[in-house]
């Protein structure tokens, strides 16, 4: 039986990319993974985690179960997990393997001053 972690309310998760030479190193195979980190607040952080542990100690997979901002439910297996705690409460890390077909990176261009002088005035 796969065991999950289930979304059950807020907003989906956001996914950053991960450039973690071990989180890469991770990518080998026929098909294109990529892998991405998710922090998610929760209740019982390490509680999720020894799931996760667990899983993996059976020799068995995990994944995230979410829904997309379009309502559509997806996966994602999830590959590491680690649980922090912050003074709001719990955080979870995930990193997961998102498809590599559906995979679209926001850049963001940070708080510069400058952004959008690209041409000084004269």
């Amino acid at each position: 039986m796969e065991d999950k972690i289930t979304i059950i309310e807020g907003p989906p998760p956001v996914f950053e990319q991960v450039n973690d030479g071990w989180a890469m190193g991770l990518n080998e195979g026929p098909s294109l993974l990529i892998p991405a980190l998710t922090r998610l607040r929760t209740f019982n952080g390490p509680a999720l985690v020894e799931r996760c542990y667990t899983a993996w100690h059976n020799k068995s997979s995990i994944h995230l179960h979410y829904r997309t901002e379009a309502g559509l439910e997806e996966t994602a297996p999830i590959l590491a997990a680690r649980n922090v705690e912050t003074p709001d409460g719990h955080v979870l890390l995930l990193w997961v393997y998102l498809d590599g077909d559906g995979v679209e990176y926001e850049i963001d261009a940070g708080d510069d001053e400058d952004q959008g002088d690209d041409f000084p005035d004269e």
